[in-house]
């Protein structure tokens, strides 16, 4: 064999062995950063490494401080463990290394994207004349979704955002739930319109956007541009706006309606779930993430625009170097998304929707949500443990203790951290209306009613110790 053969078929074997040994691993490292940096650290060498050293060397730092995201018993930040043609795509994905900006620097790049975009808009039942882009994840692909937005909303009042940026442009109304996610607000920093513009609109005792509140808002000023920003998938609860009554009263005063559906969307793929999304196919851009719900590996998201040309003026440029003979009659990846530099994350989608058909995808939603059920029903059970939310999709919201509510979020923190301690599973913490809670997000292809289960009984034990 080759030294490069050897490297890359020695490094896939150690994939390979992390992988088969992630369900029994600690699903959070005991490991402090001081001991990480010293192992990475050190002086710059002087001279250059061989490449197998190199590799054994980042094994050896690396290793004592991965978290098991891949693991069945992961259960936080809404993260899929990437299944394994996903993981091999991706491996080719680095291997072939390919720009995948158009068709010229990377064809195969690109097709994958145009037939993996039709797939997905099919799945999660968005209008099969909408433009899509592959980016890095939820942030980016509401951000570009938003920079579509902004585009419209300012066109229908003649002005040219692309040319001559927001200074002298009327005034644009971005109207969002209190509960909306915070890459909301960072991507209305990055399209300068700062987060004071936002009017905030209460959500129902789950989360949902308060539909009979939006109109009020909506109704509350003269006509005027007006963006729109539903969720579907509480990043807390789970739950999802009424999508259907929301965009009806949006787009009767001409508004754009962009969905933030980071996981939330993946109810579309299923009969069971799909009712908590009616109506998305009305609104007029959308983003959701793949390495949540499709279990792809991390860095993959998607963006959805009902308008095509609205996407392309947001995002695409030319440059003369770019030119490509015939270029009109191939789609070109690079104009719906903001990067030019971008790697063939397509190859990744395309497998993960191979491996699993409709059918699988549709039967890793309703097991996620199922699990997350049995996560409530044996929690909520519990002597001193409250869920409370309602379980609608995979998120569940535990509190411990009886006492006060200081008390009560004390008691929660401390279990949570006991928890994550233990390497046994791991679930984050968070707030809620003013509540400390632990937060269980399932959504992995590997996790089972076994994994629930020992679980549950790892966060019980904190709980009596805590």
């Amino acid at each position: 064999m080759s030294d490069l053969r050897n490297l890359l078929v020695g490094t896939a074997n150690r994939i390979a062995d992390y992988r088969e040994g992630v369900a029994e691993a600690r699903a959070f490292p005991d490991v402090d950063s001081a001991e990480l940096r010293t192992a990475f650290g050190g002086t710059l060498p002087v001279r250059g490494t061989p490449p197998t050293r190199v590799v054994d060397d980042l094994v050896a730092a690396a290793e004592p401080g991965l978290v098991a995201t891949t693991g069945p018993r992961y259960f936080g930040f809404v993260i899929g463990g990437a299944l394994a043609s996903a993981t091999a795509a991706d491996l080719l994905a680095t291997g072939w290394d390919q720009p995948a900006y158009n068709a010229l620097s990377a064809p195969a790049a690109a097709v994958v994207e145009e037939v993996s975009g039709e797939w997905l808009k099919e799945l999660l039942g968005i209008p099969a004349s909408a433009s899509f882009g592959f980016v890095t994840g939820a942030q980016a692909a509401n951000t570009v979704g938003l920079a579509a937005a902004r585009h419209y909303v300012l066109r229908a009042s003649g002005h040219d955002v692309e040319r001559d940026g927001l200074i002298g442009a009327p005034r644009v109304r971005v109207i969002a739930s209190v509960e909306r996610h915070a890459t909301i607000d960072r991507s209305l920093r990055f399209l300068g319109f700062g987060t004071a513009v936002v009017e905030d609109v209460p959500t129902d005792s789950n989360g949902a956007i308060d539909v009979s509140r939006l109109g009020d808002v909506l109704m509350a000023t003269p006509p005027a541009p007006t963006i729109v920003i539903l969720q579907s998938g509480n990043v807390n609860t789970g739950a999802c706006d009424d999508l259907a009554t929301a965009t009806t009263l949006a787009h009767a005063q001409d508004a754009w309606v962009h969905v933030d559906g980071a996981f939330g969307l993946w109810a579309a793929a299923s009969p069971t779930t799909r009712h908590l999304v009616a109506g998305i196919d009305a609104a007029d851009s959308w983003a959701c993430d793949g390495h949540k719900w499709l279990n792809v590996p991390y860095d993959s998201g998607y963006v959805f625009c009902a308008h095509p040309d609205v996407h392309a003026a947001a995002m695409a440029y030319t440059a003369a170097y770019l030119a490509l003979p015939g270029a009109d009659a191939l789609r070109s990846p690079g104009d719906f998304v903001p990067e030019s530099s971008r790697r063939a994350r397509g190859l990744a989608t395309w497998a993960a929707l191979r491996e699993l058909g409709r059918d699988g995808v549709t039967e890793l939603v309703d097991r996620c949500c199922t699990l997350a059920t049995r996560f409530a029903d044996q929690l909520g059970a519990a002597d001193g443990v409250e869920i409370v939310n309602d379980v609608v999709l995979n998120q569940v919201l535990v509190r411990f203790g009886k006492d006060t509510d200081d008390d009560r979020d004390t008691r929660t923190d401390r279990v949570v951290d006991a928890v994550q301690r233990s390497g046994e599973c791991w679930m984050g913490g968070t707030t809620w209306r003013g509540m400390r809670l632990m937060r269980i997000s399932v959504s992995n292809w590997s996790t089972t009613e076994s994994d629930v289960d020992r679980s549950v009984s790892a966060i019980l034990a904190a709980a009596r110790a805590s």
